[in-house]
């Protein structure tokens, strides 16, 4: 099982009124996360992009997030988790271009991810006069194979459908490593994790919430995935998920971070934001929020398999029934909130004492998959 984090950009309001560069502050923190991670030896960083979701994510050019990453950072792959390439939001033209220029100044350590995001209020402020989500599915599923064909392509022999339209054109630059970025797709409910596999794309699990989640979502996705007719040159047989984690020297420390570090606050924004998600019972509506967690509360949510936290073995022990679930990437979604220094502790300590004893092959799953199509 391989590791990575996942930053969003969050501000929330009581950061804000302590701190009036609090937004500044916070991106350019969650890119010194990310460049710690690199140095730890995590394999992936993942990068949301969002819109109009306030105090939940400010991160909204995440390729130009990345593209600064690419000259940050030396090993670690950078991933769009996601880039939106409905035409309404980002015409899919210039995504391609965008994940190939990325591509280029990452030296080939770019990840394509893309979806149809998690929330009403966020796209269909996009899609004026169109009542719900459904109709995003239809748009992504008429552009999702168009990527390879503008990246393998000399020249694209253009595209005619019923949500955008492209004449022949030359779709520039190339990715630059063989084939193209491996693909993968956000999944927001449970059910999209087969039709993933079906495409050839690597799963973004966000919608997984516990390891007990996990087992029959897997399951079904190494099924379909067996029969999969890729939309790209190769098929990405991969399952990411995330989870909260917080790693200390002692056990008590960590359960003291993790009980003061807001996150109550941060899971009430994500159900009012991610309507598109499976809503478990007892969260209740916005505003009404979430109880603050105390140590107790901690202790439940880690014996229910909700967070990761503990001391350097408890962690190691709880990223191994993850691994044992199926589970090809753990990506930590970090408590944002939590102090900074709290933070750069989980991951250094997470970096030096469990990704050595679980991820032991140097090169990741997704470099296999891509030489292997370029030797084709």
């Amino acid at each position: 099982m391989e590791f990575g984090i996942f930053v969003q950009g969050y501000v929330p309001a009581s950061r804000r009124r302590a701190d009036p560069h609090a937004e500044h502050h916070a991106l350019l923190e969650e890119a010194e996360y990310v460049v710690q991670a690199d140095r730890s030896g995590f394999k992936y960083a993942w990068a949301t992009e969002h819109h109009f979701l306030d105090e939940y994510s400010h991160l909204s050019a995440n390729d130009v997030f990345l593209g600064y990453l690419a000259h940050a950072t030396d090993r670690i792959h950078l991933g769009s988790g996601i880039f939106n390439p409905l035409p309404q939001v980002n015409h899919p033209v210039k995504v391609a271009e965008k994940a190939a220029m990325l591509d280029h100044l990452s030296g080939g350590r770019f990840e394509f991810g893309t979806g149809r995001g998690a929330g009403s209020h966020e796209i269909l402020g996009f899609l004026p006069g169109i009542p719900d989500m459904d109709v995003t599915r239809e748009i992504w599923e008429e552009t999702i194979a168009e990527f390879p064909r503008m990246w393998l392509h000399e020249e694209y022999p253009g595209f005619h459908g019923r949500h955008w339209s492209l004449p022949p054109r030359k779709v520039l630059p190339k990715p630059y490593g063989p084939a193209h970025p491996p693909m993968w797709y956000a999944a927001g409910s449970p059910s999209s994790y087969a039709m993933a596999a079906r495409k050839g794309l690597g799963v973004l699990g966000f919608s997984v919430q516990k390891v007990g989640d996990m087992e029959w979502v897997v399951d079904s996705y190494k099924t379909a995935v067996k029969d999969a007719e890729p939309v790209g040159a190769f098929v990405n047989d991969n399952v990411m998920v995330t989870s909260t984690a917080i790693c200390a020297e002692t056990s008590q420390e960590a359960r003291r971070i993790a009980a003061a570090g807001g996150l109550n606050y941060l899971q009430s924004l994500l159900f009012r934001y991610h309507d598109t998600f499976p809503r478990p019972e007892g969260i209740p509506r916005w505003p009404e929020l979430l109880p603050e967690y105390t140590e107790e509360i901690v202790e439940l949510l880690v014996a229910e398999e909700l967070m990761i936290c503990g001391d350097p073995d408890e962690v190691l022990r709880q990223c191994k029934r993850w691994e044992q679930a199926g589970a090809d990437q753990l990506v930590f979604g970090l408590p944002v909130g939590v102090p900074y220094e709290d933070t750069m502790q989980t991951i250094r300590l997470i970096g030096e004492h469990v990704i050595p004893k679980i991820d032991t092959d140097p090169v990741h799953r997704t470099t296999r998959f891509r030489r292997a199509a370029g030797r084709r």
